[in-house]
């Protein structure tokens, strides 16, 4: 059974449909233990977007990412480029030696330093609902590489 981590943007009605999608992929897949997603914990002890919240939300998150098995990272563009709060959680998950796990449902290339840190990729949301997160197969980045 695995913790995962969900690293993606949640800004505009497309992101947050589009992980709200995946969080209940994850939630009906068996191999499942739990999931943080920072979309669901953006409550704090302060006033959001002070710097006392970010604070917060900053250490609250990283030590979610430092207790995670596994990083699920949705791979979404905006103006030709990754969230860049995304691309540091994807760079401290790398860091850290855990395997990242992309959903990509948009065709856009993707740059290298991303590509080649996933460890499984998919365009399909469905297929979160029946991954091994216990065998962890791996899958390799399919599209444009920049």
């Amino acid at each position: 059974m695995a913790q995962i981590y969900v690293a993606s943007p949640f800004f505009s009605p497309e992101q947050v449909d589009r992980v709200k999608r995946l969080e209940a992929a994850l939630s009906a897949n068996p191999t499942v233990t739990d999931f943080y997603s920072p979309r669901l914990h953006q409550d704090a002890e302060h006033e959001q977007f002070t710097k006392p919240w970010a604070t917060e939300i900053f250490h609250r998150d990283m030590d979610q990412i430092a207790a995670a098995d596994v990083i699920v990272t949705v791979l979404d563009f905006e103006a030709k480029n990754l969230d860049s709060g995304t691309a540091y959680e994807l760079g401290v998950a790398t860091m850290s030696h855990k395997p990242i796990l992309a959903l990509q449902e948009k065709d856009e290339a993707v740059n290298l330093m991303i590509t080649e840190s996933l460890h499984w990729y998919t365009k399909q949301v469905k297929d979160f609902e029946t991954y091994d997160f216990k065998k962890l197969p791996a899958g390799e980045f399919v599209g444009e590489i920049l």
